[in-house]
């Protein structure tokens, strides 16, 4: 495509916390008009400045994909060159609670999506279907528990272990049967743990912070030695773009950072810089308590990503220690920010994912 001609973008769930920073970065650009298509569920921003955006090049549609007439009409209403499919309910707790709740959005919100493009697809000229691209976020769970000093790939077999990662694992099937079955143009990102500003205060990273600030415990499940890969969300972006711009079509890609650490190593980081920037007369690491922990705990997530380096000639750039501090400056800045989140999903920071 012309780099000069404007690129029309369906980004769905471009509310939320990938998603926000997804848009701005992409309007930046200039040569791409934005769609976002958000149901503006308890993690969207409906208040941030995307929605005070004068830009000609950005719409917002309020949508539930669940809803497949409507998101159809969308789709036929805007004739997007790409679309990057970021809506998905995404917090493991969550999803033991109300596993109905995730495979419903997840699964058949995903479903109602691709029939929308299949039916688009078809009636659309071959220039603009050799153009088009689907773009499918997922996510490194879907592999399930990596053993020590095993990191997963894209030959990997999935084996979630969790509501979330089974609805996951499942949305990722589906995108793959689409390109194998009706040839759609898609292409599948397995991303690690995401983290940076302005993410709800429901992730461990985010609820740690708030908790500290709060003078509350915060909560670590089990021994707290589960290890995660955490990714900056500009990485994250960054790796998005550079796979839809080179990735071959109906392949699927790991993306990751290859900063393992364990979830007491996360926390009392985050505990040492805030000791560090507000100087308590007690260390904020007193208030790391352990906490029974997760039903179906994935002890250990570790992603290979040689072939988006070898292939796409990606890799991360943003140091972590540099990130997390960012991360912790902006939610001491921002405090005012986490309390009308919270209150606006009716939710207290309390535990979930213990209903039996």
């Amino acid at each position: 495509m012309n780099s000069n001609k404007i690129k029309k973008v369906l980004i769905t769930g471009g509310s939320g916390f990938i998603g926000r920073h997804l848009v701005k970065d992409l309007l930046n650009k200039k040569n791409y008009k934005v769609f976002n298509v958000d149901k503006n569920g308890y993690a969207s921003e409906i208040n941030s400045q995307l929605n005070k955006i004068k830009d000609e090049r950005y719409e917002f549609f309020q949508c539930d994909l669940i809803d497949k007439v409507r998101i159809k009409e969308i789709v036929f209403e805007i004739i997007p060159d790409l679309i990057i499919n970021l809506a998905a309910e995404t917090h493991v707790d969550r999803s033991i609670d109300k596993p109905e709740f995730f495979v419903i959005n997840n699964v058949i919100g995903t479903l109602n999506l691709l029939e929308a493009v299949r039916n688009l697809y078809y009636k659309m000229s071959n220039e603009w279907q050799e153009k088009f691209i689907f773009y499918h976020a997922g996510t490194d769970e879907v592999y399930g528990s990596a053993l020590e000093n095993e990191y997963f790939n894209e030959n990997s077999k999935y084996n979630p272990r969790s509501p979330y990662s089974t609805s996951k694992a499942s949305s990722n099937f589906l995108v793959q049967s689409w390109f194998h079955t009706y040839k759609i143009p898609t292409l599948i990102g397995n991303c690690s743990n995401n983290f940076g500003p302005a993410q709800f205060p429901e992730k461990l990273i985010p609820l740690s912070i708030y908790k500290a600030l709060n003078n509350q415990r915060i909560p670590l499940y089990g021994n707290g030695e589960a290890i995660r890969d955490w990714i900056y969300v500009k990485d994250h972006i960054n790796a998005i773009l550079k796979i839809i711009e080179s990735g071959k079509t109906g392949e699927s890609y790991c993306i990751g950072a290859n900063n393992l650490r364990t979830n007491n190593q996360i926390v009392k980081n985050i505990c040492e810089i805030l000791d560090k920037k507000l100087n308590p007369r007690i260390s904020y690491r007193n208030l790391i308590s352990y906490v029974d922990d997760r039903p179906g705990h994935d002890k250990r997530y570790a992603l290979e990503i040689t072939k988006v380096k070898k292939d796409l000639e990606w890799e991360p750039i943003y140091p972590f220690k540099e990130s997390l501090k960012l991360t912790v400056d902006w939610y001491i800045d921002n405090q005012l920010w986490c309390e009308s989140k919270l209150i606006r999903a009716n939710y207290n920071c309390e535990r979930l994912g213990l209903n039996k």
